[in-house]
């Protein structure tokens, strides 16, 4: 369902305020599908802002943005779906273990795709996102 959101609704994101306003309204969906996926994004923020230099803002396209010194590291929209930036090469070597997916968008670029559902999920997002942090730092 979601990818097909983003194939034919994707020109929504230019303008201003809609994608938050989407985010949210999938966040509310969450909320009442599976409000454990929220409270398992608030502990990753908790994490990724221990770290050194970080700081959480909202994403351009909805979500939630953490950076270390004004560079992203990732994000993650209101379903729990994280997005990170990672080179080609990196992005491959996480595909073939099969853990995460092709963006959800952006297909032939270094972005991927991880699903967070449960403990085990968000213990993995919060390895990737270490990852592009110690990357990008």
């Amino acid at each position: 369902m979601f990818d097909i959101t983003v194939k034919y609704l994707g020109f929504l994101k230019h303008i201003p305020v809609l994608p938050q306003l989407f985010d949210g309204i999938i966040k509310l969906q969450t909320f009442l599908s599976n409000k454990q996926v929220l409270d398992y994004v608030d502990e990753i923020e908790s994490e990724i802002l221990s770290w050194e230099n970080t700081s959480a803002s909202i994403h351009k396209f909805g979500g939630l943005q953490f950076d270390v010194k004004n560079k992203e590291i990732g994000h993650i929209h209101g379903n729990g779906l994280l997005d990170i930036l990672f080179s080609r090469e990196i992005k491959m070597d996480l595909l073939k273990n099969g853990s995460v997916k092709e963006h959800h968008t952006f297909k032939d670029s270094g972005w991927i795709s991880f699903l967070i559902r449960k403990e085990e999920d968000k213990k993995y997002a919060i390895e990737l996102l270490r990852r592009s942090y110690l990357l990008k730092r």
